[in-house]
């Protein structure tokens, strides 16, 4: 069975506390739980990993590298737009990476309008609530040839 990796960066841990006008009030466990529901429909083992610290995130990133992960969603949070370790991480991934955040990044303040991953990335989906991790999902199974 292909594994997708859902990676979420810093501060997303307070999904349903933080901003709930560009959030939501869903949490990271309600989040988790619903893309857990999505793969398994799709035919994918997913492991969802967060961490507010930058360096396991890139350990993360490592490891799956390691492990042949077939593809990976992530949503950096704010290191989207600044952090070139993380993107230096995925950078030696083989796996596709899609990019995705709750909120449209291109509809909020300036700094948020750059990412550092697009790049390295097969496409952004953004400003869709939780739902654009399930677009993530369903780009992913395209990607891999295993969509139903």
């Amino acid at each position: 069975m292909k594994k997708i990796l859902v990676l979420n960066g810093i501060n997303l841990n307070m999904f349903g506390k933080r901003d709930p006008v560009h959030y939501g009030t869903i949490t990271l466990k309600q989040i988790e739980e619903q893309v857990a529901t999505w793969a398994a429909e799709l035919g994918f083992e997913v492991e969802c990993f967060q961490t507010n610290h930058e360096g396991e995130m890139a350990v993360r990133i490592h490891r799956a590298h390691e492990e042949n992960i077939d593809a990976v969603i992530i949503n950096a949070g704010a290191w989207t737009h600044y952090s070139y370790g993380i993107a230096d991480a995925l950078a030696i991934l083989n796996a596709p990476i899609i990019e995705v955040h709750m909120s449209n990044i291109h509809a909020r303040e300036e700094f948020r309008h750059h990412s550092v991953i697009a790049s390295l990335a097969k496409g952004q989906i953004c400003g869709f609530g939780v739902k654009s991790y399930h677009m993530g999902l369903i780009a992913a199974a395209d990607l891999l040839g295993n969509q139903k």
